[in-house]
């Protein structure tokens, strides 16, 4: 029997192999490509291809703006990208306009069983759209991921939330409290179930029992956008080395915060203590997580509302046996068991997350052997393999036709 054919929507992906972009979309791709023919369509990029085969994943870069302007997804994501830089206002239409008219020539050329849209707005709106105006649209899943449904708020938004879910054969989103605020603005929940993407947990982000832990560094890794909360951490640092004097902070990521950090790091004078890496690859960050004494994701909840969706970072973490402290949202009751509460922190509260900090600097050993029970309890749940297999299964039911 021939595979069925998967045609993937996505804005953001990496533009190349390595590229430090988050990469979860294709992940998932790549582990579907013995179910499916998988063919990714997904906005182009300075230096990307327009069209080529990514570890058995077909891609097709579509084309939007002059490449030199093709900048309103990467470097922090469509959300912040608008904020930090509201001429990119100017690229929306284009950008909708070149996704609409590129997912539609691909569904004519190409004819796909089923579609998997990532993010409700614009990739679920254009399908739901499509299948208005084309009785070739086949049917789709939509998941969201987080910004799309925490922070785009406005009432037409969510009026155009509500008519992509209605379309849907099923929806997905990557944590109880995405479940929650879609019940929220009035979705019916029938069709909706929660499935979180994954972690390579078996062949990149493991534990190296000899490897040397450091007992002084502290490791940031993330965009350096509002919603992973580093202007809180930082802000702690001058309490953490009064108390542990050899402390310092590794920041590892890109973004449109970043010269403020810097600056803040300045006026904090605490430049020496912080050494920003700019952004790495996926297969230089588990060099970091075993050696780091603690990992710290200070999450917080964003003026525009925008939240981390899960918050996997932390799982990469763990993986390689690194304690953690995260910001305190819902989203980490879907991570930390009720008996791993004290690892939550409200993160504005800057004292008490220099305090949660100092205590995981003074007691390693144990920190260490709590991130290891840890680390096996999210490995059965959120390693690639059981994660993959869960969306393989529903895109063949929906493909088939099962799914109503």
């Amino acid at each position: 029997m021939s595979r069925k054919k998967l045609l993937v929507l996505a804005s953001t992906y990496p533009r190349w192999e390595g590229d430090p972009e988050p990469g979860f979309v294709h992940e998932l791709a790549k582990r579907l490509t013995t179910p499916f023919k998988v063919r990714v369509l997904c906005p182009h990029a300075w230096n990307a291809a327009a069209q080529e085969m990514l570890e058995g994943v077909e891609v097709v870069r579509y084309r939007y703006a002059p490449v030199r302007f093709e900048t309103l997804v990467n470097d922090g994501g469509i959300v912040n990208n608008l904020r930090h830089q509201p001429w990119k206002w100017l690229l929306v239409p284009l950008f909708l306009l070149g996704s609409f008219w590129h997912t539609w020539h691909e569904i004519r050329r190409w004819r796909p069983d089923v579609i998997h849209a990532h993010w409700l707005l614009p990739q679920g709106l254009i399908v739901a759209l499509l299948g208005l105006l084309d009785r070739h649209t086949p049917p789709f899943l939509v998941t969201s991921h987080g910004a799309d449904l925490f922070a785009l708020r406005a009432w037409p938004l969510t009026a155009l939330k509500h008519f992509v879910a209605r379309r849907a054969e099923a929806l997905t989103v990557v944590s109880e409290v995405m479940k929650n605020e879609l019940a929220r603005i009035g979705i019916s929940l029938r069709k909706v179930s929660v499935r979180p993407m994954g972690v390579d947990l078996v062949h990149r982000f493991t534990p190296t029992p000899d490897f040397p832990r450091s007992r002084d560094e502290i490791l940031f890794v993330g965009r350096l956008v509002e919603k992973k909360g580093l202007r809180y951490l930082l802000a702690a640092m001058p309490e953490i080395i009064a108390h542990h004097p050899s402390a310092f902070l590794t920041v590892v990521g890109f973004g449109p915060e970043e010269r403020e950090r810097r600056a803040q790091a300045e006026s904090l004078g605490i430049v020496d203590k912080v050494h920003f890496l700019g952004s790495l690859t996926q297969e230089e960050l588990p060099t970091l997580y075993r050696r780091a004494a603690v990992f710290v994701a200070p999450f917080v909840r964003a003026g525009s509302g925008d939240q981390e969706g899960l918050g996997l970072v932390l799982v990469e973490a763990l993986g390689c046996g690194c304690p953690v402290v995260a910001g305190d949202l819902e989203a980490m009751a879907d991570l930390l068991e009720p008996d791993e509460a004290d690892l939550r922190v409200v993160s504005t509260d800057v004292p008490a997350l220099a305090k949660r900090i100092i205590v995981v600097l003074e007691q390693p050993e144990k920190a260490c052997r709590r991130a290891e029970r840890m680390r096996v309890r999210l490995s059965q749940r959120l390693g690639w393999d059981t994660v993959a297999g869960q969306y393989g299964q529903l895109l063949q039911s929906i493909a088939s036709g099962e799914e109503s």
